[in-house]
């Protein structure tokens, strides 16, 4: 088939394809809707997990769950042979951040409940509707390929998708494909950082306070004084621009004893460390050991170390962006009603920023670098893209309340639905070009220079089950985990 014959030909499957995204959204909105009214947080996404493959086994694709471990991770596959798309598909909400989705102010539906402040129902119910519409039109027009939906539990501290590769799901895959709902509306081949999560433990022994000499051992100290070495080290640290700065950052999770008569025996921290490039996030995850291998010693107290999750810096890719943006210029950005717009600009007011509603214009199409995610594993196994669209207001940051609030009622569905035409048509594009998948592919190879993926996670580690089933329980305790479609 000739050139001109395959434009024609993707042309004429992309309007198939908004036509049925058209006549079929609403079992989508559903699923939106229902996770919205259910949010789950990571590893505890029961609901969504059960509802998202219930729905893609109807529509024909072939379900792989629990991959690295994980209950709620999934493989969906359709189709037998020809070049091989992955989607991402994402459902994990944030704690705290449950609130109404008509109410302009912070007004929880459960107070302190978890929300969707980050908009993941629509992510996830995106890329379902994309992906059902792309196997819908393959089969019509009797185009060889695969898709594969990916679905990866625990996003928000980057958990999932480093076990998944880790046991080779992305693997051979050709490209893969992604968005996210965000305050403007982009297509770039962007950056971000490597990060890594991780705790340790310094364990002492427990003595009166008054006699602290007569054998006590204070893991409190060995924490402060592993805290203050941090804040030497920052210092030593290559500095990296605003944009995707190095970062590291604690807290002290447990102190131990609640009375300061008592010198504690237990002391916990968690850390984030984020940087631009890998070799630069290894060494300094080697330098902090040490920090808190030197406390403990200096302290004669023990140190243990948790890893929770470590990733790869992103890896972009222009060849496959510059066709997702393309796509965006040609179906444009959402188009929010007066009243829309009117409900951000009133959540503006009330936050103190600048009331300029949503953003309806697309950014130009260029190099950026954005905030972490563990899609940066994908971008180490194959090409892969993202692209932004707007559902949430300017001004305000992300991960909170109004997203929440955005991402249930119709400002997310006119997001949902523009997102899900470029998404498919985006892929439809790259499909039936084989020199775009080429040219990707050889961009990918030159920006890793010889290196290779291995998953950056300890041998023998384990995901975190049950890591934020307490909270799930208290407010949730009844929770529906069959779902009926």
């Amino acid at each position: 088939m000739k050139v001109n014959d395959n434009k024609v030909l993707a042309n004429e499957i992309k309007k198939y394809m908004q036509q049925w995204i058209e006549e079929n959204k609403n079992e989508f909105y559903n699923i939106a809707d229902y996770m919205w009214n259910n949010p789950e947080l990571g590893l505890e996404e029961f609901v969504a997990f059960d509802m998202v493959t219930k729905i893609l086994k109807k529509h024909g694709f072939s379900v792989e769950s629990g991959i690295g471990g994980m209950p709620t991770s999934f493989v969906a596959t359709y189709g037998k042979e020809g070049p091989i798309i992955g989607l991402n598909v994402e459902y994990d909400c944030l704690p705290g951040l449950s609130q109404k989705c008509d109410v302009t102010y912070p007004s929880p539906v459960v107070e302190g409940a978890p929300g969707h402040g980050c908009g993941h129902n629509i992510l996830c119910a995106t890329a379902v509707m994309s992906g059902v519409a792309l196997r819908y039109a393959l089969e019509k027009y009797k185009v060889k390929a695969i898709i594969k939906m990916l679905g990866s539990p625990y996003e928000e501290a980057s958990v999932g998708k480093a076990l998944i590769a880790r046991d080779g799901a992305y693997k051979g895959i050709d490209f893969i494909l992604d968005w996210h709902p965000w305050n403007y509306n982009r297509a770039d081949y962007d950056t971000c950082n490597s990060v890594f999560v991780v705790e340790y433990i310094f364990r002492g022994k427990t003595c009166h306070g008054a006699m602290p000499w007569q054998g006590g051992r204070s893991a409190l100290d060995a924490g402060m004084l592993f805290a203050h070495a941090l804040e030497m080290l920052r210092e030593h640290i290559i500095p990296n621009g605003s944009e995707a700065a190095h970062t590291i950052n604690y807290t002290f999770s447990n102190t131990g004893p609640k009375y300061a008569n008592v010198v504690p025996d237990y002391t916990s921290m968690q850390l984030y460390g984020r940087f631009c490039e890998l070799e630069v996030a290894e060494d300094a995850f080697r330098r902090i050991k040490l920090c808190a291998e030197g406390a403990a010693m200096a302290t004669e107290t023990t140190v243990e170390l948790k890893v929770i999750t470590f990733t790869h810096n992103k890896i972009p890719n222009k060849v496959l962006s510059e066709v997702v943006h393309k796509n965006f210029e040609y179906y444009g950005t959402p188009e929010f009603t007066e009243s829309e717009q009117n409900f951000v600009k009133e959540m503006q007011r009330y936050m103190g920023v600048e009331e300029s509603g949503l953003d309806t214009k697309l950014k130009e199409f260029g190099p950026s670098g954005t905030i972490i995610c563990d899609t940066s594993e994908f971008s180490w196994n194959a090409p892969y893209a993202t692209f932004w669209v707007t559902m949430g207001p300017e001004g305000v940051g992300w991960h909170n309340w109004m997203i929440t609030a955005c991402a249930g009622n119709s400002i997310g569905k006119k997001t949902m639905d523009k997102a899900s035409i470029i998404m498919s048509s985006s892929a439809v594009d790259i499909l039936l070009d084989p020199e775009t998948i080429k040219a990707a592919k050889v961009e990918w190879k030159e920006r890793l220079n010889g290196r290779e993926y291995r998953c950056l996670l300890p041998e023998g580690h384990e995901p975190p089950l049950g890591i934020n089933n307490e909270i799930m329980d208290k407010y949730y305790p009844n929770r529906e985990l069959n779902v009926n479609i």
